[in-house]
């Protein structure tokens, strides 16, 4: 081998992290040294290495753990397991997670030695002899915090399935990504992928574009077309903002999932659909059920697997890394690359972000075309979000004046996270909804649970009350919250 071999080695214990590195340093290889999984991903994420040997147990965290998400990262980097953990199950583990060898300490450095010019060895006679596999398509789900891999987890339990999937979330959490990936790394990853957004279409040519029409079957029918049942067929069909489908197409779509086929508009024969079905909303299909908008029985067929996308706000420690990603993928498309300070960083991080990551990628693309600096300061920050800069305190010099200018602001800010586009419809039931599921919230707990009392000070009847609670899947404690 001509170029040195480069090693990424993590573990806890300085003393081996020290002979590890005089070891294979000794055999012409490269050694980049790290303490913990945090400085393990960052590297990992930062640079390319040939082998990586990693302890599993480690002060912030299980190192068995971050090898699925290295493995997609970086899926021809053999990875050698090093742990005084000697059981089957720590061995096991470590193979079912992708590891190329396992090494219980104390291990003999010599072995070391072999295991790591073997595992190199390998990993470029792969590189030489295997194209890269089209189906190996880059997952652009980024996040390390707790909430991702609770859903990275749930994603890698579905892929290797057909099982009908719907995701909800927040419009700008990436729902269309989480569909797109569970068929990339799925089994019917090498048929069409076909998006179909249910409130960009009409509702009266909504079950034509679903399942096609026959000639003659309506005025301007003048020919045979496929609908996206077809054009999906061995592949995935992914029905966006399921919440505005009409009840006509919605009982079409529950005989598909009832009996595996459909017939065209028009039409009288049954086509079989092979296809796997992923839903996606930012609407309560549960409310929607109650106001007899959604059949019930579809819900439960739609929502065999139920995928939760959380808003930015509740994983802003993914700020960095998310920032990182748009940035790269900025310069990419030859803008110039743009730097954060610590400030800009914590002007980020406490911020709402109305419109999700779509709306913190829309302010690194505006940074990367309009802004001058090379590093991002928070008085830059401050005057995009249209806010003053924060005080020492924490708290930003901006005041709401009343009501009526919180509201305002907030949808002022929504609105710009779109950019040049409308917002999903259905923004007047969002922003009441937003609105009054705190205000009935804070009566509960200023009557501590009562019902009859809150309703009273609210000006409603008990039993609408009783209604919106359900409805908004409000907890209600006798004590209070």
């Amino acid at each position: 081998m001509h170029e040195p071999i480069r090693v990424l080695v993590a573990d806890d214990d300085r003393a081996i992290r020290l002979v590890v590195k005089q070891s294979l340093e000794a055999c012409g290889c490269t050694v980049t040294l790290a303490e913990n999984s945090t400085q393990l991903w960052e590297h990992v994420l930062a640079a390319g290495f040939d082998v990586l040997v990693s302890d599993v147990l480690m002060p912030d965290g299980n190192g068995l753990d971050l090898l699925p998400k290295i493995r997609d990262l970086h899926p021809q980097m053999p990875v050698i397991v090093m742990s005084a953990q000697n059981t089957l199950m720590t061995a096991v583990t470590a193979t079912q997670r992708g590891a190329f060898d396992y090494l219980a300490k104390p291990f003999d450095l010599d072995e070391l030695e072999r295991t790591v010019l073997s595992a190199a060895r390998e990993a470029r006679q792969n590189a030489v002899q295997t194209p890269k596999d089209e189906a190996q398509a880059d997952i652009p789900l980024i996040g390390r915090s707790a909430v991702m891999q609770d859903l990275y987890r749930a994603m890698a339990r579905l892929m290797p399935t057909d099982l009908t999937v719907t995701i909800t979330g927040e419009s700008g959490t990436g729902k269309e990504l989480v569909a797109r990936a569970l068929h990339d790394m799925g089994h019917r990853h090498k048929g069409p992928f076909v998006a179909v957004n249910m409130a960009a279409i009409p509702k009266d040519l909504i079950e034509s574009d679903l399942f096609g029409h026959e000639r003659g079957a309506f005025t301007g029918a003048n020919s045979r077309a496929v609908g996206r049942f077809e054009q999906a067929n061995s592949g995935t069909l992914f029905l966006d903002e399921i919440g505005d489908m009409p009840i006509e197409a919605q009982t079409r779509l529950l005989r598909v999932l009832q009996e595996g086929e459909f017939t065209m508009v028009g039409g009288s024969t049954p086509i079989r659909a092979d296809v796997r079905i992923i839903a996606a909303t930012n609407k309560d299909l549960k409310a929607l059920v109650a106001a007899h908008r959604f059949r019930e029985d579809l819900y439960y067929r739609l929502n065999v697997v139920p995928l939760t996308i959380p808003p930015l706000r509740a994983r802003l420690s993914d700020i960095p890394d998310l920032l990182a990603h748009f940035n790269n993928r900025a310069v990419a498309q030859g803008l110039p690359g743009k730097r954060f300070d610590g400030k800009a960083l914590s002007r980020l991080c406490a911020y709402s972000w109305p419109g999700n990551v779509r709306e913190l990628e829309n302010l690194v693309q505006r940074l990367c075309v309009l802004a001058p600096e090379e590093t991002i300061g928070e008085a830059t920050i401050a005057q995009i979000l249209d806010a003053e800069p924060e005080s020492e305190n924490g708290a930003g010099t901006w005041r709401e004046s009343g009501l009526k200018d919180a509201v305002e602001h907030h949808l002022t800010r929504y609105f710009k996270a779109h950019g040049t586009h409308l917002p999903p419809s259905g923004l007047h039931a969002r922003v009441v909804r937003e609105v009054e599921r705190p205000l009935i919230e804070l009566a509960l707990k200023a009557t501590k649970g009562n019902q009859l009392k809150s309703a009273e000070l609210l000006g409603l009847n008990r039993n609408t009350l009783r209604k919106k609670i359900r409805e908004l899947g409000i907890h209600v404690a006798r004590n209070g919250f």
